[in-house]
């Protein structure tokens, strides 16, 4: 049984799912920031926590992420809880967390798919790329990056073999968390709120405005 943490709107206009990253669970100051700027956007925020984490919190000792298959079925088994809804179903997350939400996006009853910081690549290894999950997607999804990603910057990205109908919002300056350098002008918290506005945007386009 999925545990969830709820950010719910009084009237919702869709409903996302977000998974955490690696190495942070899904109440980390980003995701935090996330849900709740979301919510208070109209967007129905449910998070969770892959097994490797919630032993992680129970057991306070560091556990590395499960393997791939156990990581999907824990995606599988949310979207399956929370599939009951008028609302549109999206799912995504941050980092390693949308990586695998690409993974099922294509399964039936999904909208659409949002990644925070996609992971291109591991850390130092460009050569080592992940790209197939976006290749194959068939949803509408939206790419939040910071442009100095070290999983991806943007110079990498505009030179791989993806579709042209995949949405992108660039972070200027942003690293993977999408905070940018004191010299850039910008602020990561304004960075963070220009992701929450642009899902919404993004989430108004394809689904409709909000009540």
């Amino acid at each position: 049984m999925t545990d969830w943490l709820k950010n719910t709107p009084p009237n919702p206009s869709a409903r996302l799912l977000l998974a955490h990253g690696a190495g942070a669970s899904m109440d980390s100051d980003f995701m935090n920031a996330m849900a709740e700027g979301l919510c208070a956007r109209g967007v129905d925020v449910w998070r969770f926590e892959f097994p490797y984490m919630a032993e992680r919190r129970s057991g306070g000792k560091k556990r590395p992420p499960n393997r791939q298959p156990e990581l999907l079925e824990a995606w599988r088994e949310a979207m399956a809880s929370a599939r009951p809804t008028a609302l549109p179903l999206l799912i995504g997350g941050k980092s390693l967390g949308g990586r695998m939400a690409s993974l099922v996006a294509n399964e039936p009853g999904v909208s659409g798919l949002v990644c925070l910081g996609y992971p291109f690549h591991p850390v130092g290894k460009p050569d080592k790329t992940r790209l197939e999950p976006l290749q194959a997607v068939q949803v509408t999804t939206l790419i939040v990056q910071g442009t100095r990603d070290a999983l991806g910057n943007r110079d990498e990205v505009r030179a791989y073999d993806l579709p042209a109908t995949l949405n992108w919002l660039w972070l200027d300056d942003g690293d993977h968390d999408f905070k940018p350098r004191v010299k850039s002008g910008f602020r990561q918290q304004q960075h963070w709120q220009s992701a929450i506005e642009g899902i919404v945007d993004w989430i108004d386009q394809h689904w409709g405005d909000r009540p």
